[in-house]
């Protein structure tokens, strides 16, 4: 089942979207709803398909990608967030400061939260788990240098692109995932690459705070991180779940 939002009649809705329909629904895909009518998945303007009340993010959580940034690895996850006023969804426009002349991009997959969630295993928050999505963990890398933190070079407003839906129906521990910068793969590797999991990772963010429906986490990038520039086209593709894409300006 792939779960989205988007624009309908002047209102924004959810749905249930296939090959080539969505399926309105009454109310949020965490409560109980009912279909309320049908409509072709190419007329469809998609947006981010959830709104969380915050975005955690995963540095650091493949091999290749702490010896490209010469990072240690670490004992325990490390984690940071994003503000939910950077969620950006499918094909909008990622905006470079005007003081920049590139960001970085990350392609990575992102694991949307579907009940509450507080102190679980890795074993118990498989249930915890709505579905996936592709992620875009934007980052002004020059301001991390200057900062010797992550929050300002990776809380501007659109530089969390997430989308195009939630796919619920997938195993995530052994998916292929691509970014494309203007068609020229930049990255490439399997999320059975990471450090940890994606149910460890729930299960340890979820020991430092409490995860709410619609929240995500991001699960780190893989190596191959680099610029976009204004006029760039960037995609994330991640197989099983769909492809991301976005414009730089």
């Amino acid at each position: 089942m792939r779960v989205v939002r988007l624009y309908q009649d002047e209102d924004v809705r959810y749905g249930l979207a296939d090959d080539s329909t969505v399926t309105l629904i009454s109310d949020e895909p965490f409560a109980a709803w009912e279909a309320e009518g049908v409509i072709p998945l190419s007329q469809a303007q998609l947006i981010s398909p959830v709104i969380p009340t915050k975005i955690v993010c995963v540095g650091i959580n493949y091999r290749e990608h702490a010896k490209e940034m010469g990072h240690k690895l670490n004992a325990e996850p490390v984690i940071f967030l994003k503000p939910p006023t950077a969620v950006n969804g499918p094909h909008g426009e990622i905006r470079v400061p005007d003081s920049m002349e590139t960001v970085d991009y990350e392609g990575e997959l992102a694991v949307v939260i579907g009940r509450r969630t507080h102190k679980v295993t890795s074993q118990a928050a498989r249930a915890c788990i709505l579905g996936y999505l592709c992620a875009n963990d934007v980052t002004a890398r020059s301001l991390q240098k200057v900062d010797g933190q992550w929050t300002r070079a990776k809380g501007f407003d659109t530089f969390c692109p997430v989308g195009p839906w939630v796919e619920t129906d997938i195993d995530p521990l052994d998916l292929k995932l691509e970014t494309y910068v203007n068609g020229e793969r930049k990255q490439s590797a399997r999320t059975s690459d990471m450090i940890r999991d994606p149910y460890e990772l729930v299960s340890f963010v979820s020991g430092v705070m409490t995860l709410l429906p619609g929240d995500l986490v991001l699960t780190g990038t893989p190596s191959g991180v680099g610029p976009m520039r204004r006029g760039d086209v960037v995609e994330v593709r991640i197989e099983g779940v769909g492809s991301l894409i976005n414009s730089v300006v």
